[in-house]
């Protein structure tokens, strides 16, 4: 086969593939909450956690970090002609800064939480 082919392929498999795990996830699911119905249990017990800012704040500090750290590699570069040593050992240092960001900033946001809990009780 040729490399055009392979080009076009990929794509049309991924999706196909993402499609196909998409249906039987929520296929299993019903599944799930049928059988736990069957047996008398109210799935409602068994629902999802609420949804947090975690996530999108844990991807953005890491998408900020990870730009200063490749704007600081292409300085490094520019300046001791250090290549792709420069790129690639700023995107790991700040992209982990932006994860341990986050990860200070969800700590302190969940012991204000737990503070404001203990006070209204």
């Amino acid at each position: 086969m040729e490399v055009a082919i392979f080009g076009i392929m990929i794509p049309i498999v991924g999706i196909i593939g993402i499609v196909v795990m998409v249906i039987y996830l929520r296929r299993y699911e019903n599944e799930e909450r049928m059988a736990m119905i069957d047996k008398g249990l109210d799935p409602a017990h068994f629902a999802k956690k609420p949804r947090t800012t975690s996530g999108a704040l844990r991807a953005s500090l890491l998408l900020i970090g990870a730009g200063v750290g490749l704007l600081l590699g292409y300085f490094l570069d520019a300046k001791f002609y250090m290549e792709e040593v420069g790129y690639f050992s700023m995107l790991l240092i700040l992209g982990g800064a932006g994860l341990g960001a986050a990860y200070l900033i969800e700590e302190k946001k969940i012991r204000r939480e737990a503070e404001n809990d203990r006070r209204t009780l």
